[in-house]
């Protein structure tokens, strides 16, 4: 027993010596202070990341955090950061000892390493990259895995927990592969709100809009490509928008200050040369005829190129359409659509060329565009082609052939029949997504359409993983990755039942927008008044139209009861007090609900209005009538709601109405008015 406490107390006192000598050698018992390493001409994107990971590092130490050069003297009992790509000379020394396996081609470009080291007897991380994205990405998902920096942290709120200097220590090194699919360009599409809910209507906020191209990098979307921000034709022509805003004018050197800002963090431009944007319209009478007009096409795209921020674009897509605005393009003088436009691409492709030599050229199959494909159409083969879903993250058509081409596909994580509440669906991104890299060898581009961005966050991050690793990504994990990282287990798990069901609701691709018009369709034949459509002819009143709707009405009214008992659930289990919970998981449900219970008393007033067509007996307009009241306080539920719902603080004015996008009207008191003296009229 004796002999056995001695040798314990040997083996405590060596184990003392030995922590103490490892703690002498490694002169890092009580670091006082973080050095990033970084090239001395570093590149502005890879300049711009070093800067945000200080900043990231700032958020969860207490000590100092510097930023130098190679040749600058690090004091001893620091931790050191070297930060670089294969191509930097301080890099590659380590590479060179064997210390680093790093080169532009492994892991390739996009790709990474992490790695513990020592850089002058003090200890040393490396993250590096085989090029400026792969240091991009390593950096990024280092602040992300170690660091516990959200990468969505404006929109989420979601702030990172302190942390000691040694626990930045504890990670394996790590290879950091590049992403499946090289090219992940993010859609700048209907953002009314993100332009608007600040105050200054169709401007976008500067901080809302650079806190999204942040975010975006740091999801691996590195490309954006601008549309709204160009002015789009809506905002100057649309009777509504001039209504809203009669005299709006496009910034040209805030969209090439957004521009510049976008090339620093290491995204590339990316712009659908349509013809219709403010930044320098064409005549909409001058796209519907190619051989005619084909001079000023040409002369339209020069000017861009030549006067225009666009000339920094480095993605130029070109849908298969109207030039001006987004619909099929139907010749007025005898044209072959297809022949047309395999003559438009060539000479596009040609100006690229002639302009911006070695970029990308993009074609988007988008609506038609894909039937055309299927018909013969085929762009100069230099043009990468992507295939497009139809709104809901899934195909009406698929591709007859590949032909040869790189393919992509152009995806949604929102779409404007949805655009005020989102439609969860990882498991179609799962499923899709897998199913087009398999069969299509689609998996050269992607591009993805994110609305107004803050409700989309979850689609949107799930484009990103599954675009990055397909074989790791699994819609169950990620749905219970995703919503555990916000929220406490129990409540992540009701979260996730709601968000099914919010998905569910909006089968057949309907959704909020969507029912804004079967909305005005109702109120058109309650008050017997066609639907007017500034520009178009009037939708005379129907109750077909209406009847049609009941059914799946009847189906989402009952769903999402089902949707916000568990998001209810999920929100007592936080204690009622997650701002984001609330704004993204039990909000869009009740916003959703609000309309729909809405919708529903005009469906039955319809109803009864139907049956005293007839029967010819007054009782049921009286019976409608008497619906009325209640409709009246849905409607002030609805806006009482959209007003005051969020109750962030830095969202507040985000759903009002105000600054909603115009897309298929809005429920008003003025049409109960309508509908009452309509009503009461046929009673007399």
């Amino acid at each position: 027993m004796i002999k056995k406490n001695r040798l314990l107390k040997h083996f405590l006192i060596l184990s003392a010596c030995l922590a103490c000598c490892i703690g002498c050698n490694s002169n890092f018992k009580n670091p006082s202070a973080v050095y990033l390493v970084m090239a001395e001409h570093a590149t502005t994107a890879a300049t711009s990341t070093i800067r945000d990971l200080k900043n990231d590092l700032e958020k969860v130490l207490e000590e100092d955090v510097f930023i130098i050069t190679p040749n600058s003297t690090v004091p001893e009992n620091t931790l050191v950061f070297i930060l670089g790509t294969s191509q930097d000379t301080f890099i590659n020394k380590f590479v060179t000892n064997g210390q680093v396996k790093l080169s532009k081609s492994k892991p390739g470009s996009g790709g990474g390493v992490w790695a513990i080291n020592t850089y002058h007897k003090n200890k040393a991380i490396v993250i590096a990259g085989s090029d400026e994205q792969g240091l991009q990405y390593a950096i990024y998902d280092f602040s992300k895995d170690v660091l516990g920096v959200d990468p969505l942290e404006y929109w989420t709120g979601k702030l990172p927990q302190k942390k000691k200097i040694n626990d930045l220590l504890n990670f394996e090194p790590k290879i950091i592969a590049p992403p499946k699919v090289p090219m992940l360009t993010y859609f700048e599409n209907d953002v009314d709100e993100l332009a608007n809910y600040r105050g200054e209507l169709l401007k976008y906020d500067w901080e809302s809009y650079t806190e999204m191209i942040n975010s975006l990098v740091r999801l691996r979307y590195n490309s954006i490509q601008l549309f709204d921000m160009l002015g789009r034709p809506e905002f100057f022509i649309r009777p509504e928008y001039k209504a809203l805003k009669p005299d709006y004018q496009i910034d040209i050197d805030y969209v090439e200050k957004m521009i510049d800002y976008a090339h620093e963090k290491g995204m590339k431009i990316a712009v659908d040369f349509a013809l219709g944007y403010q930044i320098h319209p064409m005549d909409a009478e001058k796209a519907d005829c190619w051989k005619t007009y084909k001079a000023d096409w040409l002369q339209a795209w020069r000017y861009y190129f030549e006067d225009t921020p666009l000339a920094k674009t480095d993605v130029f897509i070109l849908r298969p359409r109207h030039q001006v605005w987004d619909w099929k393009y139907e010749s007025t003088c005898g044209e072959s659509k297809i022949e047309v436009f395999n003559e438009v691409y060539a000479a596009f492709g040609e100006l690229v060329d002639e302009y911006k030599p070695e970029s990308q050229k993009v074609l988007v199959c988008y609506s038609d565009g894909m039937e055309m494909w299927n018909n013969g159409f085929r762009p100069p083969k230099d043009w990468t082609v992507l295939w497009s879903d139809h709104g809901f993250g899934e195909f009406e058509h698929l591709p007859s052939t590949t032909d040869g081409y790189d393919f992509g596909t152009y995806m949604h994580a929102g779409y404007w029949l949805n655009h005020t509440v989102h439609n969860p669906y990882p498991e179609k991104v799962e499923s899709v997504m897998k199913e087009m890299f398999h069969k299509y060898d689609a998996d050269n581009y992607c591009l993805v359409n994110g609305q107004n961005f803050r409700p989309f966050l979850l689609n949107l991050v799930a484009y990103s993983q599954v675009c990055y690793s397909p074989d790791d990504f699994h819609a169950d994990t990620f749905y219970k990755d995703w919503t555990e990282q916000y929220f406490s287990p129990e409540a992540a798990e009701h979260a996730v039942n709601s968000m099914k069901y919010l998905s569910e609701a909006q089968e057949g691709r309907k959704g909020y927008v969507e029912h804004l018009w079967e909305i005005r369709e109702a109120v058109s034949y309650l008050s017997n008044a066609p639907i007017e459509r500034p520009g178009k002819s009037p939708v005379p009143y129907d109750y077909n139209r209406v009847i049609g709707d009941v059914e799946n009405v009847e189906r989402i009214n009952v769903v999402l009861k089902k949707a916000i008992t568990e998001a209810k659930l999920g929100y007592e289990k936080l204690g009622n007090n997650d701002n984001f919970y609330h704004s993204y998981v039990l909000l869009p449900a009740q916003l959703y609900s609000d309309l729909i219970a809405f919708e529903t008393s005009l469906h039955k007033m319809a109803q009864l209005k139907k049956q005293f067509e007839n029967t010819k007996d007054k009782q049921y307009l009286k019976e409608a009538i008497s619906i009325l009241p209640a409709a009246k306080t849905q409607l002030d539920t609805i806006l009482d709601r959209r007003s005051t719902g969020d109750i962030d603080d830095k969202w507040k004015n985000w759903y009002a109405i105000a600054n909603r996008r115009q897309n298929n009207g809005f429920p008003s008191y003025d049409m109960l008015n309508a509908i009452e003296t309509n009503l009461t009229k046929m009673t007399l």
